[in-house]
């Protein structure tokens, strides 16, 4: 499920992205939970997780520094969505947070966790959320 938030904002919205960047990091957003079991499933050992796959630099070195080179990578990108949920609000960044990482809509959100805010202060701080994250991952 996603949301139905209009992926094209007026060019004089303080937080406008063009429109296919907002599609490409909504997509890389997406992953977060694939990352998340990726990330539980090297322990640092040479050995493929099952269903993932390890990142390899192409060097023949040490497959156990490859496997911690991989997890390094998933917490990275991990780590900028978590960092754009943060940096975008304090007490609505933990809804955009799930919302964006499992394509959840404002509705459901406010039915399941409540949220203290209307759906025009939501949708603004989701395009906040968007705005923020194409700044980290420049």
């Amino acid at each position: 499920m996603s949301t139905t938030i209009r992926p094209e904002l007026s060019q004089k919205n303080r937080y406008w992205i063009e429109k296919h960047r907002y599609y490409e990091l909504k997509h890389f957003c997406l992953q977060y939970p694939k990352w998340e079991k990726l990330v539980a499933a090297i322990d640092g050992f040479a050995k493929q997780p099952e269903g993932g796959i390890i990142f390899s630099s192409g060097s023949t070195g040490d497959p156990t520094e490859r496997a911690a080179e991989a997890r390094e990578y998933y917490v990275r990108l991990m780590g900028m969505v978590e960092q754009a949920a943060a940096e975008t609000d304090l007490v609505i960044g933990p809804a955009i947070f799930k919302a964006v990482t499992n394509g959840m809509s404002y509705d459901i959100l406010k039915a399941r966790i409540d949220i203290p805010c209307c759906k025009d202060t939501y949708y603004d701080l989701y395009r906040k959320f968007f705005w923020v994250l194409s700044k980290i991952r420049k």
